[in-house]
């Protein structure tokens, strides 16, 4: 499952995913919560999160992790970087 997260209300997140045809849920962190938790923000004050992605088990677990200070950072190459590493991972 995919879920896209940021610190824009829900109304913008909405309309966002609608203009971006996402077809997976935006969720809202206003409160950085979730942000502060998975490495997108340093501070509840911080005014943008950062990029990550964290892959996670079906036990809740970290798996992967991608984002500043991961030594797979590339945020060129993220997208493909990400979906190369889960076929690898779904293989074993």
């Amino acid at each position: 499952m995919i879920i896209g997260c940021s610190f824009d209300s829900a109304a913008a997140n909405a309309k966002f995913k609608q203009s971006s045809k996402f077809d997976y849920p935006l969720w809202s962190d206003l409160g950085r919560e979730l942000a502060l938790q998975y490495g997108a923000a340093q501070s509840a004050k911080q005014l943008f999160a950062d990029r990550v992605t964290v892959v996670l088990n079906d036990k809740a677990e970290w798996v992967l992790y991608y984002g500043p200070g991961a030594t797979n950072w590339d945020p060129a190459g993220h997208p493909k970087t990400v979906l190369d590493d889960l076929k690898l991972l779904m293989a074993d």
